[in-house]
């Protein structure tokens, strides 16, 4: 970086910490003046003291949804170029990411490079694209997500989640039973 220009500051919001200190190290190597929050209100509380061009931002939080963040992290610096990171990738959260501000919308495990592609809007070289194209996941796929994400929620208790799911619960044994439906 030449003398006298100022390093891009990034925010990193993830409550997974290994992941978040990783990454804000990574940026770090990349030049930029990387910092951490691990929850909503930290991350609102640093937005404001540091006013960040670049912002990672988890869609789970542990008080909070990154979507709502992605409203207060904008309402804090409109130009603030966002990336969304989320295990349970959607369509709907995607599109509703991007409708609140976000720039980008990503699935774990993203590392810097794939951040600072989105960043940067850029696309992938023609012989990367093709190996890490993004495919539409099948209704199959996308059924099983949803039943491992909900399950999750529920920590693990099979009934509560055949509850929220609507479906009985020797229908959702059968449905775990079987392996995962390749992407």
């Amino acid at each position: 970086m030449p003398h006298g220009e100022v390093a891009p500051t990034v925010l990193v919001i993830d409550d997974d910490e290994p992941y978040r200190e990783r990454l804000v190290r990574a940026f770090g190597r990349h030049g930029f003046a990387a910092h951490g929050a691990a929850n909503a209100k930290e991350a609102v509380e640093r937005a404001l003291e540091l006013r960040p061009q670049y912002a990672v931002i988890d869609l789970r939080l542990p008080d909070g949804s990154g979507l709502e963040l992605v409203r207060e992290l904008k309402a804090v610096n409109a130009s603030a170029t966002l990336v969304v990171l989320t295990g349970y990738g959607s369509i709907a959260t995607a599109v509703e990411a991007v409708r609140r501000g976000a720039t980008h919308y990503l699935t774990k495990p993203a590392d810097v490079d794939d951040i600072l592609l989105a960043f940067a809007g850029a696309t992938l070289p023609e012989g990367e694209a093709a190996a890490k194209e993004h495919q539409v996941p099948s209704l199959a796929r996308a059924e099983w997500e949803h039943i491992q994400r909900v399950l999750a929620d529920c920590g693990g208790n099979i009934s509560q989640a055949a509850r929220l799911l609507r479906i009985q619960r020797r229908s959702l044994q059968r449905k775990l039973a079987k392996h995962p439906v390749p992407k």
